[in-house]
C-alpha cells in the first residue's frame, strides 16, 4: 500500500488536483463498482446532515486524488478528512465516526487488529466484481444522490 503519510491538505499544492471545497470529508468510490456505488449510496442516504461529500474515483477531482496519494482505484477507496488520506478498516472507522450518532458505535472495531480488518477489507474488494458485478456509470444512484457528486 503506498504512503498515505504526507503533510495535511498537500494536495492542494498539486497542481493536477482541481480546486475542490475540502471543509467536509470527501468519500472517494468506484462509481462502476455495484458494491461501491451501493455503500456510496448507503452513506448518502444516511447522511441526513450532508456531512460528507462524494466524488468517483472515475471523476477528474478523484483519480487526481488517487494518483496524488499513488492509490491504485481496485486497492481501495479514499476518505480525505481534515486534509489526511484513509483508506481500507481506519477510514470506515473514520466517516461513521463522523456521520456521528449511533453510527459511532462503530469504533468499536477497533478492537478488532488492523491486519485482520484489512485483510477482510482486501479479500472483498479483490473480489467485488466478481461477487457483486459492474454497473454503467453511477446508474446505482438516485438523481438526487448523483446531484451530492462532486465529480466534474
Amino acid at each position: 500500500m503506498p504512503r498515505l503519510e504526507k503533510p495535511d491538505y498537500e494536495y492542494r499544492e498539486d497542481s493536477a488536483v482541481p480546486p475542490f471545497d475540502d471543509s467536509r470529508p470527501l468519500f472517494l468510490f468506484d462509481g462502476v463498482c455495484v458494491l461501491c456505488s451501493s455503500g456510496a449510496a448507503f452513506v448518502m442516504a444516511h447522511d441526513k446532515r450532508g456531512v460528507v461529500a462524494f466524488a468517483s474515483a472515475q471523476s477528474l477531482l478523484g483519480s487526481a486524488i488517487y494518483r496524488h496519494y499513488g492509490v491504485q482505484m481496485d486497492e481501495s477507496y479514499l476518505l480525505l478528512l481534515r486534509g489526511k488520506a484513509f483508506t481500507k478498516s481506519d477510514g470506515y472507522i473514520r466517516l461513521f465516526t463522523e456521520l456521528g450518532g449511533a453510527w459511532r458505535l462503530l469504533n468499536a472495531m477497533r478492537i478488532v487488529p488492523r491486519s485482520i480488518r484489512d485483510w477482510a477489507y482486501d479479500l472483498i474488494a479483490v473480489n467485488r466484481y466478481r461477487w457483486f458485478g459492474k454497473t454503467d456509470y453511477c446508474t446505482l444512484l438516485t438523481p438526487e444522490q448523483r446531484a451530492r457528486l462532486l465529480d466534474s
